[in-house]
């Protein structure tokens, strides 16, 4: 079985950063992104309903923030890693996201494959030996 991951960002270039990472995902790992949400409240309701492995989050989303979302998404699927993809990364919102359950923050402007990649392939392989 491949890990399920769930993208959320609020992109509104016809959600490019969502294209991108879907492709970049697929392409080049056999994982499955299983779903796709615009904001943190559609995005937990996903959570809910597709069971993802994983979550890429984004901090800034309308109607509920990456912070928020990742809040409830830990207290209904507290086996769900999530890691969050910002372009907003300091060493308080680092401290922030930990204290919501996000396993790592991962900059934008950063190369997808050396760090959001690699932390996804760390924090799944950790709660999700078999899979």
């Amino acid at each position: 079985m491949a890990f399920k991951i769930l993208i959320a960002d609020d992109n509104d270039d016809n959600s490019a950063i969502r294209r991108l990472l879907r492709f970049f995902i697929e392409h080049t790992t056999d994982w499955q992104i299983c779903g796709e949400a615009e904001n943190g409240r559609i995005a937990i309701d996903k959570v809910a309903e597709l069971k993802p492995h994983a979550v890429v989050l984004d901090l800034s989303m309308p109607v509920m923030n990456g912070l928020d979302a990742a809040r409830e998404i830990t207290r209904i699927a507290p086996d769900v890693q999530i890691v969050m993809f910002t372009m907003h990364v300091s060493e308080q919102l680092r401290q922030d996201a930990r204290a919501a359950g996000i396993k790592e923050v991962i900059s934008k402007s950063d190369t997808i494959r050396n760090h959001l990649l690699a932390s996804l392939k760390i924090i799944c392989a950790r709660q999700f030996p078999t899979v």
